[in-house]
């Protein structure tokens, strides 16, 4: 393996260090940890407290302690609420060992989770194809006919099952979705479809847990109609990493390099960090097409080979230091080799020592639901398949461990080359890579709680030295519950419990179809000096808004929109005056994105939703892209980008024109094509480019009249 130089010559990675995108301290309180009388950590206290819900949709980061709320909530379900029995469907089978036997009363509760060994399909050989589900289908059957209480099985068996005994079959019955931003309202989807009509007939309770409630298709997980039967519990990441004994900090950021990734890994890839490390798709542009040459590559960069220990299967590599360290190869084809490897990460050795293993090379394993709790680097080449994948990823490194002090997620991104059409490919995976980062620091942030000015203090909050004060617009924090309260000047108010609930509860769902929108990110990041904030945050996600919901009126979209916007561009700027924290003006690192927030209370005295519309949601983004792409790629990427927008798209221009409708309503007067004000004039040109359209489609339908 060659080292890479620091010259930025062909071949080598162009810049010296993984840029940050997100960073995060956390104030180790201790208290996500911490369990009561009843051994329930606060999540579990939270959902426990809405057990007696028909639908629970739980929200809550991994390592939270989800299996183990489902078990108590099952168990009071199953003795108190007359329920018959509990099947718990998980995406894999090995998260099904989530579900085994738990001694629940040495730690006060009042009863024991126990899955009889038959029950547990997870478990039965053979994968969840149509063939071998006849005989898991057949189980489920038997199980259903038994008095045992507990079945856990895999989304596909439970789907077989659903299709052969119908859903009459499960009535009185507990059903609950592990990983539940897999199903889909698609009606192509078929566990959101039967889980539709299970809701459509309403004989069995509903438990879904996630810690992503959104998809990397942008596609809703559930239809609005049946998301407002759910009861909705969530525990946020702050408070959950906020609440760690060990971990002190999470970084999140990119590395882009030129060549083959196996020239550049050598800069990211620590041996003395635990570290995950996912290469390439076969199918992806970042892969020599020969996975296993690039894992032999990998483990030939970090030192001499050394032989495998019999026992677990891992390569033992010695390192220059002379250190010997374990790898656990699980790109290995070899069925009974990777069984061996897979169940020596399984084993109680792997959570018991942090030294069983060191670095583990995975392509489609150790992901979602994968538990290995001294990870303290997860490194993707490349983009993975979707936006959620990328934060299960993530989620591999933020369990808090023993001695396990920092965290970071790096992703190796391939810089675009002279090529145009790869140039193009390259920025598709780049806006991927950046959306990931904006919605993790979406989802790590605190969360915000907005009013109109003047409506009063929140209990609980913090408003600063001076109090609430009635003649400006106040910023409070509630320290507990993590939670900031903003006043703004002009906010529109939900006034559908749909919306106040979406509000509340759902901005991040927003938000997540907001950055993976191509031509907002397209605009926002490489087209800055001809795109308008307001073509963002107004137009852009205005569309999102009303595409995503429309069963709301004008004015709760509205309010929906005002929101989002508000919830991101406040958190973009916290990071920007976060990240000047080691330039040294006075804001403590350990508490940066907090005093971020606070200090755009004190920067700004009257906060208005028209000033935070004037705000490109990227720009923070962008800064942090400078620093990390060679200057004359990025210029190229930013030539291509500019080439594609020759004139105002149809739908825009439907954008803007309904935004110059509101103008007119608001104003008395249409937008000014000539006005000083740029917003105004680009409402103009939509309203021009709008009926050029509708003439042209006259002007079609006319010829076509004229020519039959």
């Amino acid at each position: 393996m060659t080292t890479a130089s620091i010259d930025g010559t062909a071949g080598n990675p162009t810049n010296r260090r993984s840029v940050p995108a997100v960073s995060i301290a956390t104030a180790q309180t201790g208290l996500s940890t911490s369990a009561d009388e009843l051994g329930m950590r606060p999540m579990q206290q939270r959902a426990y407290a809405r057990r007696g819900e028909k639908y629970l949709l739980i929200k809550s980061p991994p390592a939270s302690g989800k299996s183990r709320a489902l078990m108590f909530i099952a168990l009071d379900k199953l003795h108190n609420q007359g329920l018959k029995q509990a099947l718990i469907v998980v995406p894999e089978r090995s998260i099904g060992a989530s579900f085994a036997d738990e001694p629940l009363t040495r730690w006060g509760f009042w009863a024991d989770w126990v899955v009889r060994p038959e029950w547990n399909l997870c478990n039965a050989p053979g994968a969840d194809t149509a063939r071998v589900a006849k005989s898991k289908v057949k189980a489920v059957a038997a199980f259903l006919e038994s008095d045992d209480q507990v079945l856990v099985c895999t989304h596909a068996t439970f789907r077989f099952a659903v299709e052969e005994l119908g859903v009459e079959a499960f009535d009185d019955r507990l059903i609950a979705v592990d990983e539940f931003h897999h199903v889909s309202s698609n009606p192509d989807n078929v566990l959101g479809r039967q889980l539709a009509a299970f809701i459509a007939r309403d004989r069995v309770h509903l438990v879904a847990m996630t810690g992503s409630y959104f998809r990397g298709d942008a596609v809703a997980v559930l239809s609005p109609e049946d998301e407002a039967r759910f009861e909705t519990v969530t525990y946020t990441y702050y408070e959950q990493l906020n609440g760690y004994q060990y971990l002190k900090s999470l970084d999140i950021g990119y590395f882009f390099y030129t060549g083959s990734y196996l020239d550049a890994i050598v800069r990211v890839l620590d041996p003395a960090l635990k570290t995950i490390l996912h290469i390439p798709s076969v199918n992806a542009r970042e892969s020599t097409k020969q996975k296993h040459r690039e894992v032999d590559g990998i483990m030939d960069a970090l030192g001499s080979w050394k032989g495998v220990d019999p026992a677990t299967g891992f390569h033992l590599i010695e390192l220059a230091d002379g250190r010997v360290i374990r790898v656990a190869d699980l790109v290995e084809d070899d069925g009974p080799r990777r069984e061996k490897v897979t169940a020596a990460l399984k084993s109680p050795e792997a959570r018991r020592n942090r030294d069983h293993v060191d670095v583990i090379i995975a392509l489609g394993m150790a992901k979602e639901g994968f538990d290995w709790i001294w990870c303290e680097h997860a490194l993707t080449v490349g983009y993975r398949s979707s936006l959620t994948e990328i934060i299960q990823i993530i989620g591999r490194a933020t369990r808090d461990a023993p001695g396990k002090t920092h965290a970071r997620f790096t992703n190796l991104i391939a810089e675009p080359d002279a090529d145009e059409t790869l140039v193009v490919d390259a920025i598709n995976d780049t806006l991927k890579a950046i959306a990931a980062s904006l919605l993790m620091e979406q989802v790590l942030a605190p969360r915000f709680d907005f009013t109109p000015k003047a409506e009063g203090p929140k209990p609980g909050f913090d408003y600063g030295p001076g109090g609430y004060d009635e003649t400006r617009t106040n910023v409070g924090f509630n320290e507990d519950a993590g939670q900031f309260h903003f006043e703004i000047k002009g906010l529109v108010t939900p006034r559908s419990p749909e919306a106040t609930r979406i509000c509340r509860e759902d901005l991040n769902e927003v938000i997540t179809a907001f950055v993976q929108d191509r031509v907002a990110l397209e605009r926002g990041l490489f087209d800055r000096e001809d795109t308008l904030p307001e073509e963002l945050t107004v137009a852009r996600m205005g569309k999102i808004v009303r595409d995503r919901y429309p069963e709301l009126d004008a004015e709760d979209q509205e309010a929906v929109r005002q929101h989002a916007v508000a919830a991101l561009n406040l958190t973009q700027q916290a990071k920007e005056i976060a990240s000047r924290a080691a330039a040294g003006d006075g804001i403590r690192a350990n508490t940066a994105l907090l005093d971020g927030v606070r200090q755009i209370a004190m920067d700004v005295r009257e906060l208005d939703i028209d000033m935070i519309d004037r705000i490109n949601p990227f720009d923070a983004a962008y800064a942090v892209l400078a620093k990390a792409m060679d200057e004359k790629t990025l210029k190229q990427v930013q030539a291509v980008i500019r080439a594609r927008r020759i004139s105002i798209p149809y739908d825009e221009a439907r954008e803007l024109a309904l935004r110059a409708v509101k103008f007119k309503q608001e104003r008395g007067r249409a937008p000014d094509p000539n006005s000083p004000d740029a917003w105004e004039r680009r409402m103009a040109e939509g309203v021009f480019a709008l009926a050029r359209y509708r003439q042209q489609k006259q002007d079609g339908q006319q010829k076509q009249a004229d020519n039959g």
